[in-house]
């Protein structure tokens, strides 16, 4: 009787993980110490033994800027606290952009546009978000000519 094809596919399968085994393949993590004990690269930083990413919240609190907030914000702060939490939470930065302070609203996840407000509360433009990630076009330089970022709040529930 012979053998079927189906019964000699996870013998193969063996035979060449076997094979791979032997090969002796060592992974390192880049917070392995160098063999040596130094690093010769100057691009290269020297690894180190500690995480350098901190996978879960230090506990340390986030200090908003309260300085001089308007009613509409307060009042949009507000309605957002009222809504279901956000993943990712949303957020409101205050900038300078263009001559005036400007008021920054990130939401939630996807295909969401981000609202961009002036100082009365009116939308200039949505500078992210949308089915490309770009907003609507109208504030392209947005990310780029924003200076004095301030953090207003931040959904942290």
């Amino acid at each position: 009787m012979r053998p079927s094809l189906f019964r000699s596919v996870p013998v193969a399968a063996l035979l060449l993980l076997g094979v791979a085994c032997q090969r002796n393949v060592v992974v390192t993590t880049p917070t392995d110490p160098p063999a040596s004990g130094n690093t010769s690269s100057v691009s290269t930083p020297a690894p180190t033994s500690q995480n350098t990413v901190t996978p879960v919240p230090d506990g340390t609190m986030v200090q908003f800027d309260t300085a001089a907030r308007p009613g509409w914000l307060e009042a949009r702060i507000q309605k957002l606290s009222a809504e279901p939490r956000q993943n990712p939470p949303a957020r409101i930065m205050r900038y300078r952009f263009e001559d005036q302070v400007v008021y920054y609203e990130t939401l939630g996840c996807c295909d969401q546009y981000s609202n961009l407000y002036d100082q009365n509360g009116k939308i200039i433009c949505h500078p992210e978000g949308g089915i490309t990630g770009k907003g609507d076009g109208n504030c392209r330089y947005f990310t780029k000519r924003r200076t004095e970022e301030r953090l207003v709040w931040q959904d942290s529930r």
